[in-house]
């Protein structure tokens, strides 16, 4: 019997280890497991490297949008958020190995040191960058670096043999949220927003303020392709068209607690028609603007259905200067929709999310995309159906540009093809095409892309790769036409919302946009959710 008791304690002392196992603090198991790798695996194990791995595993369990970033992540991305950095105020291509200046900042410390565009950059602070294979942000990070402080550079231009030895003095350079803003009639302003930054509220004021002394009364505000940023540069932009105290979003942590975020009536445009352009890329903050703006029946938006991320992100600083980025509350448009997408999958699926539609056909064509009724809201005044649960739908659809996304439209533009035809072409004609085209207006309205430089960058794309369109294919040659002639244009004028301005040309929600606005029974209508679409008039 008392064998038997004893047989009974041994058989049951792993299944009580286990239980007194599984109420282990979860701190302390952490720490734990990083010491029995320390004592135990084969090899020395970095710990800081480690400990990385084992927060990234962590926080990748939570949502899509929380993560980790290094020190040195947190870093640059903070400058880049900042609005502004230190450099010497140039943009360049690599072309065949070789650095390019392709514009020149009229504003900064590379002009007045005497770079010019086409200039080759052969050397930086006395090492050599020709035939290293270095990347783009390898030669970005050699240019910038401490303000007040001067880098060496070595040039070659034009035919010259000999180099140019020329010190620039690094310069606080703006790196500016809009990036572009314009006339685009006698009436219809456009401005166009890449991130909301520390700057931006203060840049849409004084595009607004621009604008407006130009004889606008309406406004485009692009916001395609805009993956959010600041919460607080969204309150602002949306200040800039909505009345004193109106609800702009609020937001519901994980106590239940809603808090409201609303605007002070300090805005520029709180009256004139407003289109707001999204598409799938449209997210975050720019989410925020729009929904706002439609929920207040302040705006109509046209595109395609946005991105879908209604979750807030609350930064939260570690010891050694790595940042976790914590999803703390989701946010609600005024209306009480939540524009969050699901993420029950995975993030591997979330992130797929783009080919799905394509693949569905949402983004060619409506109709393949409905929201469920119990997902139906009233906007404010009009009282017009929107949807929440996955993005704002707009107002009106737009398709997307199959061929821009195409597979051999993306591997043109990153061989560099277009770059390189662009950059000879400016180089070898440049004052031909300035006394020809004296100024951007001239050169978009007449210049014409010569077909013998489309037929020879296809040739030389169906030599590189397969899945490339005839050269006779009329789509495709437009769709190139269009970048191409947007690189030159960089090229050729000083100033930085050229190529942008080329492309609008050819953007069929720009152009639904103008439509919109200049026809007032239309844009009436559709802010009551009653407008019908017309067939544009597309410019070729």
């Amino acid at each position: 019997m008392k064998k038997s008791y004893k047989l009974l304690l041994a058989a049951m002392s792993p299944i009580w280890i286990l239980s007194a196992q599984a109420q282990m603090n979860p701190k302390v198991k952490l720490q734990e497991a990083l010491k029995l790798i320390q004592d135990n695996y084969v090899d020395p194990v970095q710990d800081e490297k480690i400990v990385d791995v084992a927060i990234k595993a962590m926080i990748s369990d939570l949502d899509p949008h929380s993560s980790y970033v290094s020190r040195e992540e947190a870093e640059a991305m903070n400058s880049a958020m900042r609005g502004s950095f230190a450099g010497i105020g140039i943009s360049f291509a690599m072309i065949n190995d070789s650095t390019f200046v392709t514009s020149v900042n009229p504003d900064g410390p590379a002009v007045r040191a005497g770079l010019r565009q086409g200039d080759r950059i052969t050397g930086i602070d006395g090492q050599s960058i020709v035939g290293k294979g270095l990347k783009n942000q390898e030669v970005m990070k050699m240019l910038r670096g401490e303000k007040g402080k001067e880098v060496s550079l070595q040039l070659m231009r034009g035919e010259m043999t000999e180099p140019i030895l020329l010190k620039v003095m690094r310069e606080q350079i703006a790196d500016l949220s809009i990036r572009a803003s314009y006339m685009a009639s006698k009436e219809i302003g456009y401005i166009s927003l890449g991130i909301f930054s520390e700057s931006t509220r203060r840049e849409i004021d004084a595009a607004l303020k621009a604008l407006k002394a130009q004889g606008m009364k309406k406004l485009i505000l692009d916001l395609q392709g805009n993956g959010g940023g600041y919460v607080q540069a969204a309150i602002g932009v949306a200040d800039e068209f909505l009345p004193k105290e109106s609800t702009v979003f609020y937001s519901v942590g994980h106590d239940g607690g809603k808090d409201y975020y609303g605007t002070g009536g300090f805005g520029q445009f709180m009256t004139g028609d407003l289109v707001v352009l999204i598409d799938e890329s449209t997210a975050s903050s720019s989410e925020i603007v729009t929904g706002a703006l439609q929920d207040w029946d302040r705006a109509v938006v046209i595109g395609r259905r946005s991105f879908g991320k209604g979750l807030m992100q609350k930064p939260v600083t570690m010891t050694d200067g790595s940042v976790l980025h914590l999803t703390g509350a989701r946010y609600y448009t005024p209306s009480g929709r939540s524009i969050q997408k699901p993420y029950t999958k995975g993030k591997a699926d979330y992130f797929e999310d783009f080919n799905r539609r394509m693949a569905s056909g949402e983004l060619k064509e409506p109709g393949h995309f409905n929201f469920p009724d119990s997902l139906k809201f009233s906007t404010l005044n009009n009282k017009k159906t929107v949807y929440g649960g996955g993005g704002i739908m707009p107002d009106r659809f737009i398709p997307i540009d199959t061929n821009l996304y195409s597979n051999w439209m993306a591997r043109i533009m990153n061989s560099g093809l277009t770059t390189k035809a662009g950059f000879d072409f400016v180089q070898q004609h440049r004052t031909a095409l300035l006394q020809k085209y004296p100024d951007f207006q001239a050169f978009n309205t007449d210049f014409k892309v010569d077909d013998l430089m489309l037929d020879r960058i296809m040739e030389q794309a169906n030599a590189r790769y397969k899945g490339m369109p005839e050269k006779s294919d009329v789509a495709a040659r437009n769709s190139l036409s269009v970048e191409l002639k947007s690189d030159i244009a960089t090229l050729l004028y000083t100033g930085r919302d050229y190529q942008l301005r080329v492309r609008n040309e050819a953007n069929e929600s720009f152009l639904a946009a103008v439509e919109v606005l200049n026809d007032q029974s239309l844009y009436n209508r559709m802010l009551k959710g009653n407008g019908k679409a017309k067939s544009l008039n597309k410019k070729k």
